[in-house]
């Protein structure tokens, strides 16, 4: 469980620095030998990042409002401050767009 936050606190500070891309264009990183594939669009003033982890498949389905990352990570909730998440990022230096 513990290492599943670490998880999508990294997901979450790699999208989170995707505001500006354009809405719907598939995104990628790795993390951990595992490959993230995700869109991230905006739905009025937050934003939406649904996406599955490989090779598991698993979905992941998060909601950033202003400071707060909130939803689900392969059937288990999540719910963390984007400051976390940003601690994460050093193990997220090989993000692509």
């Amino acid at each position: 469980m513990r290492n599943s936050f670490k998880i999508i606190a990294a997901a979450a500070a790699a999208l989170t620095s995707t505001i500006g891309m354009a809405a719907d264009a598939k995104q990628r990183f790795v993390h951990e030998g595992s490959t993230y594939v995700y869109t991230s669009t905006q739905d009025g003033g937050r934003q939406v990042i649904d996406g599955r982890r490989y090779p598991s498949g698993q979905k992941f389905h998060l909601i950033v409002r202003g400071d707060r990352v909130s939803g689900v990570s392969a059937g288990v909730p999540v719910a963390f401050k984007t400051a976390e998440a940003t601690g994460a990022a050093g193990g997220v230096a090989s993000a692509t767009r």
